[in-house]
């Protein structure tokens, strides 16, 4: 079974509850289309930070491996294993670029694929919704907190041990 986290978009101006249809299911694991095409992979997904980051890096270690007198087959590795850590990293890559945006980790649901994954959490998100209207709920104040409850006062006991010598 693979794990997905479940995020929610930022509400916009003229919305008072987020759009289902919007939701974002990320799965965790290996990607193999970040490992095959990492760049098309972070354009396709508009991850233009961790793309630029990709380039930087990428170039950076290639110049300066190219510099140190690498052999081709060294530099092919390297470009590998830079390669096979973004296909590991993909869902970490785009929680990161959607936390950046706004959006909210909202759950996580484990399933077989992406569609088992939506019905088992939009199933939960339904029942737990409250059935309050969301803007009564945000205009009414708080409720005020319980008392606590009064304790009795013992000069026998101190904590849960009692006094050395008192009767038991």
């Amino acid at each position: 079974m693979a794990v997905y986290t479940v995020h929610e978009p930022p509400l916009r101006a003229t919305k008072a509850a987020p759009d289902p249809q919007r939701f974002v299911f990320v799965r965790d694991g290996f990607s193999i289309w970040a490992f095959l095409l990492a760049a098309l992979w972070m354009l396709w997904h508009r991850m233009w930070l961790v793309l630029a980051l990709y380039v930087a890096v990428t170039v950076g270690l290639e110049t300066a491996l190219r510099y140190a007198g690498v052999s081709s087959f060294i530099l092919s590795l390297v470009g590998l294993l830079i390669s096979l850590l973004v296909g590991i990293e993909a869902g970490t890559l785009r929680r990161f670029t959607l936390a950046r945006r706004g959006w909210k980790n909202v759950g996580v649901v484990s399933a077989y694929d992406l569609e088992d994954a939506e019905r088992r959490f939009f199933a939960d998100w339904v029942r737990a919704a409250p059935t309050v209207p969301s803007a009564t709920l945000r205009n009414s104040p708080p409720p005020p907190p319980a008392p606590l409850p009064r304790m009795p006062q013992s000069p026998d006991v101190i904590g849960l041990f009692p006094e050395p010598g008192a009767s038991r």
